[in-house]
């Protein structure tokens, strides 16, 4: 996932794995789940970004955290998601009882649709996050969320990764809105246009609402992958899905969206995205 402030930094230092968590993270103090993440972000760098992900031995608490998140998230999905990405849960059908590798995901998403997961040992650069979507390859990160917030997370984890972007990536339609978006930024050059195009990823893939049969639904992985930004939805200020507006629209990545934006159907997302991602300029 593209990084953003306020997230940790995970970098390679001399061949040394760094990790800060700013003072809001709830790993900020726990000196053994600091440990685990420099860890985790060391077998990324050792695989390389466009390999296929190294295999993780996740803890028993780690395991427990997606347990619990797996059933917590049952009802709100058939609740709250839209129908595409219960489409594309079926097909990719996660295991509950056990966390999955993302080798493992990947590869059944790669059957499914011809999109895959490649390692990511925390955020990513945005033009380096889009850029391996144009080759349907998204670059997800291995970590798990801090145990003490199993329903939200300040930062995308595996559970993020892949009941979010994961589950949208096993359909064909939204596949190839991720591809279209790493199109787009390959072929821009300015640094304004691609955090222009970020913020429309974030308020429709990350964030996004549909309309279904007069209801209102939620599209986006941020939202999916979260009891509480589920939950936060009808305490929202919900607007109709206007790019420009979007553009404009500063996002929260510490706490649950106050804005939102909603499409009147997927088939509307479809169009708003291809015209805005084959439509948008470098400033000259």
């Amino acid at each position: 996932m593209e990084e953003n402030s306020g997230y940790p930094d995970i970098r390679n230092v001399g061949g040394t794995v760094v990790v800060d968590f700013p003072p809001s993270h709830p790993g900020h103090h726990d000196v053994a789940y600091h440990r685990r993440r420099v860890a985790i972000a060391e077998a990324a760098f050792r695989a390389g970004p466009a390999s296929s992900a190294p295999d993780i031995a996740y803890t028993d608490e780690e395991q427990r955290v997606w347990r619990t998140v797996s059933a917590a998230l049952t009802g709100p999905h058939v609740k709250h998601a839209c129908r595409e990405f219960l489409e594309g849960a079926d097909r990719l059908d996660l295991p509950a009882d056990r966390l999955p590798q993302l080798g493992e995901v990947s590869d059944r998403i790669e059957q499914l649709t011809g999109a895959r997961f490649s390692p990511a040992p925390g955020m990513l650069a945005p033009r380096d996050f889009y850029s391996s979507l144009a080759e349907r390859r998204f670059q997800a990160t291995q970590y798990i969320r801090h145990p003490s917030r199993p329903h939200f997370s300040p930062e995308p984890d595996m559970i993020h990764e892949i009941i979010g972007h994961g589950t949208a990536l096993a359909h064909e339609r939204w596949a190839d809105l991720y591809e279209m978006f790493g199109h787009t930024v390959r072929r821009l050059a300015g640094r304004e246009a691609v955090s222009a195009v970020s913020n429309v990823f974030w308020f429709t893939m990350e964030a996004g609402l549909v309309k279904e049969d007069g209801d209102i639904k939620a599209c986006g992985a941020t939202l999916l992958s979260s009891c509480g930004e589920l939950e936060n939805i009808a305490r929202a200020d919900i607007r109709p899905l206007d790019t420009t507006a979007v553009q404009r629209q500063p996002y929260v990545v510490t706490g649950y969206q106050p804005v939102l934006f909603c499409a009147e159907s997927f088939d509307h997302l479809e169009d708003v995205l291809r015209d805005y991602l084959t439509g948008i300029q470098d400033r000259k």
